[in-house]
């Protein structure tokens, strides 16, 4: 990706899509540095890497009145943890840069002075590692049946690393309708024997979750979204993220 002006950063936040009410979205990393220092040093200090965390800060236009508006998914989750999905700065299509985590939503703010458009902000602190990874399901594409997503090449998962995947609900329709979501994967890109990884639970509002792989290796490197849809008339709306830390 080319240096590139900020015009187009797509946020997830749990089951809600801050894309049209954000226009500031910041996420840091870090890792505390811990001094080493002793007499084999030569006069200069050592450090060793310690404890890292991640940041997720945002602001933009408040708005409220359902479940898919900012003000109601920050009550929902204050104080909670869920997935997180930031583009760097594109669509959100399949296979573009996404970076992945499951934060604390630390604290919410709403009001300005009279005559202001009203705002809001809000910062999630890492809960688990940030992730740096790929969408693997555009959140503009109405999915109403059982069915599988497009097949990325992630790579293959190394002995303590783990693959991290995050589903996010935005919209929800029909009559009794029930969404289960799964990350597959496949050693090659024809999926003709892909072995279930993950599944999330089943999700009949919106919502978000995250999970993650136990640490074990593994050695396919192709990974997409699949889902089971059942109701009467249902159709989804849903965004997710995957990628390997």
């Amino acid at each position: 990706m080319a240096k590139t002006v900020l015009m187009n950063v797509r946020a997830f936040a749990v089951g809600v899509d801050l894309t049209s009410v954000s226009n500031k979205i910041e996420l840091t990393a870090e890792v505390e540095d811990k001094e080493a220092t002793n007499y084999g040093s030569q006069g200069w200090k050592e450090v060793l890497g310690g404890l890292a965390s991640a940041e997720l800060s945002g602001e933009g236009q408040w708005e409220a009145g359902d479940p898919s508006k900012v003000d109601d998914g920050a009550w929902a989750t204050l104080g909670g943890t869920g997935p997180w999905s930031v583009s760097a700065n594109n669509s959100a299509a399949v296979g573009e840069l996404a970076y992945l985590l499951n934060a604390l939503r630390a604290d919410y703010k709403v009001g300005e002075s009279v005559g202001e458009v009203a705002p809001w902000t809000s910062t999630a602190k890492s809960n688990w590692p940030l992730v740096r990874g790929q969408f693997a399901h555009p959140p503009g594409t109405a999915r109403t049946a059982t069915g599988t997503g497009t097949a990325l090449q992630v790579g293959a998962v190394p002995l303590g690393k783990r693959l991290y995947a995050a589903l996010h609900v935005l919209s929800v329709a029909g009559t009794t309708p029930s969404l289960t979501a799964r990350v597959e994967s496949s050693a090659d890109n024809t999926f003709a024997a892909p072995t279930t990884r993950l599944t999330f639970g089943a999700a009949t509002a919106g919502g978000g979750q995250i999970t993650r792989t136990d640490g074990s290796a593994i050695t396919d490197t192709w990974w997409r979204i699949a889902w089971n849809i059942t109701g009467t008339t249902p159709s989804f709306l849903f965004a997710a993220s995957l990628g390997i830390q």
